[in-house]
């Protein structure tokens, strides 16, 4: 037996004689998976970078409306009069980031960030124009660049109908707040697909220890894409038998989208910036995510560093702020990984079965019969471990 096939008769056979007592959802931590080997902050959430704010706003109604909008804020001052260092990571392009190219040109972020579905982007950037012409300080403004991204969530929801409204942003950026974030079918996640389960918000960070700075990374997605699900390290798709290229999953394919926010406080320009999104790829990957043709897979990272705002007319001074040497930027990709990696999980395990437009139904991740067999094998690796260090 080959060692893939191996995996697969553990799981099923797990699977077959182990069982969680009817269980509600929960995060792989709260049941005991723990993924990487970084610490999470208080809330294992984008809100454990301080200042981060996000807000929600979730439709559900009949017939088939499934979709909703998520607001992700770098400060809760004037963004426009106080820009934060951003950059761009296309994964796979299918899809409409607004705003990204003055982002890439310019390096710097100006507006919330906000995530809706693929037909109301438009809507979203208004009200995101809106809100900022209104700030206090910005009387004069003329421009105002929106960042707007998005993931079509068609498949649950009367995308058609498009009914996200400018006051549905403008509600959900009145409820931003800091500390724990909802997840799965909330917000921007209302409506979305993972893996041909239901996906939805999810978010997660790690800190780095003090004598690496101590900073944090913090990851927010809104998944709704395909692939080979594995859920640390373990071929969960395999063993439940749902994976792009199965026959049962043949018709959906793998297209989607997941869009990445990445949040930390470490002092980062642009540059280090867009190596970091890079990184969070690669937690996507460790999901099993493929970047289908039809997939839009971005990431937008910002640094909350208050010495590294550019303020709206900064004059012609040269700027000399202090930045992280590339020496140090290691730590912090592996932050990211682990903790993009960890929010997708997240938005997987805490999203719940929907039954959405023209009757359609996406089943919940099935938790229950995966979770003994991550047990076992972490139980196991951590046996090793011990192992190891006894004999050193």
């Amino acid at each position: 037996m080959n060692v893939k096939n191996g995996w697969i008769a553990a799981g099923l056979a797990l699977a077959s004689f182990l069982s969680l007592p009817a269980a509600g959802r929960g995060r792989p931590r709260d049941l005991g998976v723990r993924i990487g080997v970084l610490e999470p902050g208080r809330w294992n959430a984008i809100t454990d970078v301080a200042g981060v704010l996000v807000g929600q706003v979730t439709l559900v109604r009949e017939p088939g409306i499934r979709t909703g909008v998520t607001v992700i804020l770098p400060h809760g001052g004037n963004l426009f009069q106080g820009k934060v260092p951003a950059a761009v990571f296309v994964g796979n392009g299918f899809g409409k980031l607004a705003g990204s190219t003055q982002v890439v040109e310019l390096g710097t972020l100006e507006t919330p960030i906000a995530l809706t579905n693929t037909l109301n982007v438009a809507e979203a950037m208004a009200a995101l124009v809106k809100h900022a012409l209104a700030q206090p300080g910005n009387e004069e403004v003329g421009s105002v660049n929106a960042v707007v991204g998005e993931t079509n969530d068609g498949l649950l929801n009367d995308i058609r109908a498009r009914a996200v409204t400018q006051e549905d942003v403008r509600q959900a950026l009145r409820l931003a707040a800091a500390g724990p974030v909802a997840e799965g079918n909330v917000g921007a996640g209302t409506g979305t697909v993972c893996f041909g389960f239901k996906g939805g918000i999810g978010t997660s960070s790690r800190v780095l220890p003090p004598r690496l700075g101590g900073y944090a990374v913090g990851v927010l997605v809104q998944s709704n894409f395909g692939g080979v699900l594995r859920v640390n390290g373990v071929p969960a798709g395999e063993i439940l038998r749902r994976h792009f290229l199965r026959e049962e999953l043949a018709a959906g394919g793998a297209d989607g989208s997941c869009m990445i926010v990445v949040a930390t406080d470490a002092p980062l320009q642009a540059r280090s910036l867009e190596r970091l999104a890079r990184r969070a790829m690669l937690g996507l990957a460790r999901t099993g995510g493929i970047a289908a043709n039809g997939s839009g897979d971005y990431a937008i990272a910002f640094s909350t560093a208050k010495e590294l705002r550019v303020a709206a007319n900064g004059g012609t001074a040269p700027l000399s702020r202090p930045e992280l040497p590339a020496e140090a930027l290691s730590p912090l990709f592996l932050a990211v990984i682990e903790a993009s990696e960890e929010a997708i999980l997240n938005s997987l395990f805490q999203a719940e079965a929907m039954t959405g437009f023209r009757g359609r139904r996406v089943e919940a991740l099935p938790v229950e019969r995966i979770l003994p067999l991550l047990l076992k094998v972490q139980q196991m690796s951590s046996g090793k471990s011990e192992g190891r260090q006894r004999e050193e």
